[in-house]
């Protein structure tokens, strides 16, 4: 059978087009929550068909080909185990997730960029250790200057997160779409409070 996305025809029209899956690692938790592991309606059906997941729950929309008719699948769980991934990378996504989306020297969130807390002009170097987000606003303000010459302070002391630290951060931070069936699967490890 010919899976490809021209050879399945929906019965949603063009609502099918925003049918992402939530996937699940053979744990039964989510490869990563932020981003949020999903998968378009086309790679989930190929999986499907493939026989590398499982279908945990379900859209009510169909697709169709000449052979096979499938609800479209809106949480799978991989069959074989990935092994998550021990090395953050250092990118302005995964500072942003270590300092909450928001600057720290005002704890605002919005635009940021970031900043190093040693200007590079004074020897500062990009890493973990010394690059911190920042509103554009205090950016601007700081420059080339010292925290001591600006009067700013951080928020929290920079440092590299481990990955355990970042997936725990990312949890904060739901994408702008939960489909119904996907939340007793993204929460249910999470630590429940007293």
């Amino acid at each position: 059978m010919d899976i490809n996305s021209t050879s399945l025809d929906a019965d949603v029209g063009s609502t099918h087009n925003f049918k992402p899956a939530l996937v699940l690692n053979a744990d039964y938790r989510p490869l990563s929550y932020f981003p949020l592991s999903l998968w378009s309606w086309q790679d989930t059906i190929k999986a499907t068909v493939l026989k590398r997941v499982d279908i945990l729950a379900e859209y009510d929309e169909l697709v169709r080909s000449p052979s096979i008719e499938i609800r479209i699948p809106s949480v799978v769980v991989l069959k074989e185990y990935v092994k998550p991934q021990k090395n953050i990378v250092f990118t302005r996504f995964n500072l942003f997730l270590r300092d909450g989306f928001s600057c720290q020297y005002c704890g605002q969130g919005g635009e940021l960029t970031f900043d190093h807390v040693i200007p590079r002009s004074r020897g500062g170097i990009t890493s973990w250790e010394n690059v911190v987000s920042a509103c554009s606003r205090c950016n601007l303000k700081k420059g080339a200057k010292t925290l001591a010459q600006v009067g700013f302070k951080l928020d929290k002391i920079p440092r590299k997160p481990d990955p355990e630290e970042l997936k725990n951060l990312g949890r904060k931070f739901p994408p702008n779409f939960l489909h119904k069936s996907w939340l007793d699967f993204l929460y249910w490890d999470a630590e429940l409070e007293e």
